[in-house]
């Protein structure tokens, strides 16, 4: 029998999915390729969109009928066939979501390893390893439940004490006079729902603020089944420790302050389970420990009851380390972990795996790392390749490029205008080619001619996080940049300098605040209105019509534009409105238009095709210039905004704000996501803000960025505990002469010509 050859390649056929162009191309497997093009090109639908998701699809379909329908849904991918799939492991850029109980070493496994090893070797017995977890009753301390604080609730701002409860006494959002929350009192019949709080018998007050759960007294008809519960007690319970807390995090920060727990202080943990050592260590300074510190701490053992845990820790713990996060200590709350802090995170988990012949794709693991830590990503990358494994990485750094064994281009612009392969090769290849890529990697690099600081702000004696008595003055009227390695101390250097100027700031984050499922361009620049109005004005009918959320919706799919039909354990299949081919619009809106298209096509319009349609509608251009501004041209006016990246959700808050001269703008990471091109844009705008009187405060890694500021604040030399000093601030050029500065060595590298 004739032995099958091994394949060598991927085959992708006909891949069509979001704005691709029928793409047909080879991928070589066991080498690393990287994907690169400017943003919106559609790298990430050949990729992810495409490859990752048949493969999970597969793999998914694999498993009993039972058990797929617990399963992620991937839908089916617009391409023809591929050929030759592995098993795909997408490790893409995401924050945990992870509420106060998930640390870095609940997260990792690492906690229950160490909580049977307490549980085995510990100076006296007390119990098994639930009776070191904070998240069990065993174990938790009973002050706190196990979370390390306590929320002092300040009652003078949830009474007004010259109201009744009928005219709103209990001001605290969602116990308004009538709504469910405030009936629970309203309709007690425990109180004269007429008389003001300040006329209460101290019992009266004491029944309303602070009772304790219990059945209802004299138990109203209402409430036979329920129970009564103090407003302070409930209002902890039922809203700061649950989810809806996130609904009301404005409010609760006004009433709520948490100070450590006085009975554990801050350990987490009950009396029996801290008084358990070994060498003299408890469970809880052991996760406040760094992952180095903890290394350490583990070789100091020697107890051959613990030899075989303690090899399963090191085994976790040292790829951690060598990827560049010996600075995360146990105790860290993942919901404070950059997505950057995440992916390696995973990234050390697949290395020490015995997995072979998979295929890992990769989501920008560059972003939010500096110079120094691209190196250890390198490494990182290359060791799964070694192991036999198969790595695609979408990314625009040109430090990553420098290891692959292949580049593939996809443009040649953004949107509807990209799509296309526009170059495979090898990076050498790449550069000497004539591709948008090509040509910005053979620029010359220099420094900029730096801006002259209209003033400074003096930061003394800081004390924040790492930061420990950091005195630095930080200019104002320019733009400055905050440096260093991740994790070194720039975001708590800037949180320092928010708090002084108390307020007086534009703070433009890469958090997805205030964006829904239904959020896209037009509506965050409440511009959709404007143009329902247009089309109504034109065609002298209802602006209400051109809405597919009201009358204007396709009678069939509900202005959804696909319909949806429930297959039980199969993926759902969602298929075009028929009636309306997608549009989401009935036939009575569309048969309406405005410069020759109806609504649908006028949404479908990318910024910069909108910017031409509305050349004479000056309050709609104007908007939509600054997202061109801000490098956003090629999104569409209806692309949902949760499919857009944190690095573009902020350039997007900075195109609301242009124009508001006068300024002090905080942006982190602004060029996350940009191809180069892309960020010399970018650079120009900061330098027109500059220009117009504003300051910039950026937290940034990118080398083309921090060539062109005026001002350079570098902290380290490395991170955590081993942070947190300002190294230099000056002028950028003044970097490269400090030793200590990591940063003044990767610009001096940056800065050589070929």
């Amino acid at each position: 029998m004739k032995k099958q050859q091994v394949a060598t390649e991927i085959i992708v056929k006909d891949a069509h999915q979001n704005n691709l162009k029928h793409v047909n191309i080879q991928l070589t497997k066991h080498e690393i390729t990287v994907f690169l093009g400017e943003s919106g090109s559609g790298k990430s639908s050949l990729v992810f969109d495409t490859v990752a998701a048949q493969s999970r699809r597969e793999l998914n379909e694999t498993f009993p009928s039972f058990t797929q329908q617990y399963l992620p849904k991937y839908g089916q991918p617009e391409v023809g066939e591929i050929e030759n799939l592995p098993v795909a492991i997408a490790i893409e850029q995401k924050q945990l979501t992870g509420n106060a109980r998930s640390t870095l070493a609940t997260y990792t496994g690492i906690y229950s390893l160490l909580r049977l090893l307490y549980s085995r070797i510990g100076d006296h017995f007390v119990g098994y390893s639930e009776v070191f977890s904070f998240n069990l009753p065993q174990g938790m301390c009973p002050n706190c439940q196990g979370l390390g604080y306590v929320d002092d609730v300040d009652e003078s701002k949830l009474i007004d004490p010259e109201k009744s409860l009928n005219k709103g006494a209990i001001t605290f959002v969602s116990f308004r006079p009538g709504s469910w929350r405030w009936r629970r009192y309203g309709d007690s019949g425990l109180f004269d729902n007429d008389k003001p709080i300040k006329d209460y018998t101290p019992a009266e007050y004491e029944l309303l603020m602070h009772a304790p759960k219990q059945p209802f007294p004299n138990s109203p008809a209402a409430f036979k089944s329920a129970d009564y519960e103090g407003v302070v007690p409930r209002i902890v319970r039922s809203i700061l420790h649950s989810s809806e807390g996130k609904h009301h995090q404005a409010a609760i920060n006004e009433v709520v302050t948490q100070r450590e727990c006085p009975v554990c202080r801050g350990a987490r943990l009950n009396q029996q389970a801290l008084s358990v050592t070994i060498n003299d260590v408890n469970i809880a300074k052991a996760t406040k420990m760094n992952l180095v510190q903890f290394l350490e701490f583990l070789r100091g053992i020697k107890n051959n009851l613990g030899d075989e845990i303690i090899r399963s820790l090191t085994t976790k713990i040292n790829p951690l380390i060598e990827i560049g996060l010996g600075y995360l200590t146990l105790d860290r709350t993942t919901s404070t972990l950059s997505g950057g802090e995440v992916q390696r995170i995973k990234i050390a988990k697949h290395l020490t795996n015995s997995l072979s012949d998979l295929l890992y794709v990769f989501d920008e693991p560059s972003v939010g790392l500096h110079p120094h830590d691209i190196q250890l990503i390198k490494k990182a990358l290359l060791k799964l390749k070694d192991k036999g494994n198969t790595i695609f990485v979408v990314d625009h750094n040109p430090a990553l490029f420098t290891i692959a064994d292949h580049v593939v281009e996809v443009g040649p612009q953004a949107g509807a205008a990209g799509g296309k392969i526009t170059f495979t090769g090898t990076y050498p290849e790449l550069r000497a080619s004539n591709t948008l890529t090509g040509e910005w990697l053979r620029k010359p690099h220099q420094l900029a001619t730096p801006h002259e600081p209209h003033e400074f702000v003096a930061l003394d004696h800081v004390h924040l996080h790492n930061l420990q008595d950091v005195s630095v003055k930080v200019p104002m009227g320019i733009m400055t940049v905050l440096s260093g390695v991740a994790g070194s101390g720039k975001s708590s250097l800037a949180l320092a300098l928010k708090r002084k100027l108390n307020g007086n700031y534009v703070d433009l984050t890469q958090q997805a605040a205030g964006i829904s499922i239904r959020s896209t361009p037009v509506t965050y620049l409440n511009l959709l209105n404007p143009v329902r109005r247009l089309f109504g004005k034109t065609n002298g009918v209802s602006n209400q019509l051109f809405s597919y959320n009201g009358k204007g919706a396709c009678p069939r799919c509900k202005g959804k534009g696909i319909t949806i039909t429930d297959m039980a354990f199969m993926d759902p299949v969602k298929q075009v409105c028929e009636l309306c081919g997608g549009k989401r619009y009935s036939q009575e809106a569309l048969q309406y238009q405005y410069h020759g298209k109806d609504i649908a096509a006028v949404l479908a319009l990318s910024v910069d095709e909108a910017v031409d349609f509305f050349a004479a509608e000056p309050d709609l251009v104007t908007p939509l210039k600054r997202l061109q501004e801000v490098g956003l041209g090629y999104l569409g006016l209806d692309q949902s905004l949760t499919t857009v990246s944190g690095g573009e959700l902020q350039r997007l808050r900075l195109a609301q704000t242009l124009g508001e001269n006068g300024q002090t703008y905080f942006l982190d990471e602004p060029t996350a996501g940009l191809h180069l091109k892309d960020i010399a844009q970018l650079v120009e705008l900061f330098h027109r803000l500059v220009t117009a009187g504003n300051s910039l405060i950026l937290v940034e890694h990118n080398l083309d960025v921090i060539s062109q500021a005026d001002w350079l604040i570098d902290i380290g030399p490395g991170a955590g505990i081993y942070g947190g000093q300002v190294l230099y601030s000056g002028i950028p050029a003044g970097a490269m002469t400090t030793p200590t500065s990591v940063t003044g060595q990767a610009l001096t590298e940056y800065l050589k010509t070929d």
